[in-house]
């Protein structure tokens, strides 16, 4: 008795099989691919490396045990990422002689439905249907919420763009560069250590945080750029018209500016950095703003896991920063040793001496004060005019 044919929905689906088994990977395409286009990779992170940048995957089959990144590892990423079609996507877990715990695990983290590795064709066909429906079902409803989001593109609470407005736009942004030769560029900005903060000082610290960081960025976007929050903690840019180069200089700005920015909670200073991913239509071949939202946002999580305060775009090495303040004042310094920020402020010692140097002198003399004045006016002149003039505030 022959197969019953596929149904017009599920036969063009594709299907990510991702397996450090040369043979399970082989064995599994070939008893599906005259039903389904296929792709493999041989561990999680490529796997992961895959849906990022190829937004016609609908579902993937997964080991649990692979190097580099498991099977869990690789479906908890997926669970969590910020971009949409990759968040609800179909993921069949491929079991072996796991236990009732490891797929109880899987089931927790989002598994769609499981397999083993000895499964009949009729059967392994009947679920990659049945999850390819689902994937087409969600894409649908995303669809619909993108239309709505159409008529009405600014979140009523943030002010922003939404998310679902951004990817239309984008797409009409792509399509115009395609046309006319353009090209678009894509940000994604991230708090470093947004969690930690979150677990430190709360909720409600962290919400302020994003609200100043969200005004800071909306001065330093142009009319025609697209501006969103996708996440806690994570902003995305669509900015048309410019190159790679001047994207990685707009993001090392806005960087910059944060990087220079504290904020004062309960006698505390704290320090906002960035990571910022950067991807390019023209640089990165990008055909679709889905494609290269999924770049940045790898990209940014690269940065962030690197040590954060960054921006990393295609290829070589991310550009790191210390950060620079300028010459602080004397309230300011005051302020930070109260708050136990010494280490900051020592770098500045010289400087600070050469700006109270005057009043230490008449403070000596008026009330005849052995202050050791020639030790103090060596470390000063470190302060002189020609390092004072590298660091005067923008």
């Amino acid at each position: 008795m022959s197969d019953s044919p596929p149904s017009d929905d599920v036969m063009h689906a594709k299907v990510l099989v991702v397996d450090d088994s040369r043979m399970v990977r082989a064995s599994i395409i070939k008893r599906i691919r005259d039903r389904f286009e296929c792709r493999e990779e041989a561990d999680g992170e490529a796997g992961w490396a895959t849906l990022l940048v190829d937004d016609s995957i609908q579902v993937v089959l997964s080991d649990l045990s692979m190097p580099h990144l498991d099977g869990y590892g690789l479906l908890e990423r997926i669970r969590a990422s910020h971009i949409q079609r990759i968040a609800d996507i179909p993921v069949i877990m491929i079991s072996g002689d796991e236990d009732d715990a490891a797929r109880e695990r899987a089931r927790a983290l989002g598994a769609t439905d499981f397999i083993t590795k000895g499964i009949g064709t009729v059967e392994l066909l009947s679920r990659i249907e049945s999850a390819s429906r689902l994937s087409k079902t969600s894409r649908e409803l995303a669809d619909s919420r993108e239309a709505l989001a159409a008529a009405s593109p600014i979140d009523p609470d943030s002010g922003m763009a939404t998310p679902q407005y951004m990817e239309i736009h984008g797409a009409q942004l792509m399509s115009a560069a395609a046309r006319y030769h353009g090209q678009v560029s894509v940000l994604i900005v991230g708090i470093d250590n947004f969690g930690e903060i979150t677990r430190n000082f709360g909720r409600h610290v962290t919400d302020l945080i994003m609200r100043k960081l969200a005004k800071v960025l909306a001065t330093k976007v142009r009319k025609e750029d697209t501006f969103s929050q996708i996440g806690d903690g994570q902003f995305a840019i669509i900015t048309p018209d410019i190159s790679l180069q001047s994207a990685e200089q707009f993001a090392n700005r806005m960087r910059s500016v944060i990087g220079a920015t504290a904020m004062q909670y309960r006698g505390q200073t704290l320090r906002i950095s960035l990571n910022i991913g950067v991807a390019n239509s023209l640089a990165d071949q990008a055909e679709s703003v889905s494609q290269m939202l999924g770049l940045a946002v790898a990209r940014a999580d690269l940065a962030h896991r690197e040590g954060g305060n960054a921006v990393r775009s295609t290829g070589g090495e991310p550009q790191k920063f210390a950060w620079t303040a300028g010459i602080v004042s004397i309230e300011r310094a005051l302020l930070l040793i109260k708050s136990g920020a010494q280490a900051e402020i020592e770098p500045q010692l010289p400087a600070l001496i050469y700006r109270l140097l005057p009043l230490l002198e008449l403070i000596g003399v008026k009330y005849d004060c052995n202050i050791p004045l020639d030790c103090l006016r060596e470390h000063a002149a470190e302060a002189d005019t020609s390092l004072l003039g590298k660091q005067q505030p923008r």
